[in-house]
């Protein structure tokens, strides 16, 4: 019994990672459509990301950075308290 449910949590879990791959900038990239992740070994940075039901991407830095973007436009919360964003008429940070 423990050797089957083994072998299905290996299944499972060799799914997960099948979707991964490093592209040219040697960021290694894994993801679903709805959900996403990576780190790029150059800087350290690792982040993930995901779709909510409404179409919004939520996307995290590991140094405190966070995004919510739809369409081509969105908001961005840097580390720093740092506050951007970006409408379809205008664009700007505070």
């Amino acid at each position: 019994m423990k050797t089957l449910v083994i072998l299905a949590c290996v299944m499972l879990s060799a799914n997960a990672y099948a979707q991964c791959a490093t592209n040219a900038r040697g960021e290694t990239v894994c993801g679903n459509g709805n959900a996403a992740g990576g780190y790029n070994r150059n800087t350290g940075t690792a982040w993930t990301s995901q779709v909510n039901q409404n179409g919004v991407r939520t996307t995290q830095t590991n140094r405190g950075g966070e995004a919510k973007t739809m369409n081509g436009k969105g908001v961005v919360k840097g580390p720093g308290g740092t506050t951007c964003y970006r409408s379809a008429n205008s664009h700007g940070c505070n």
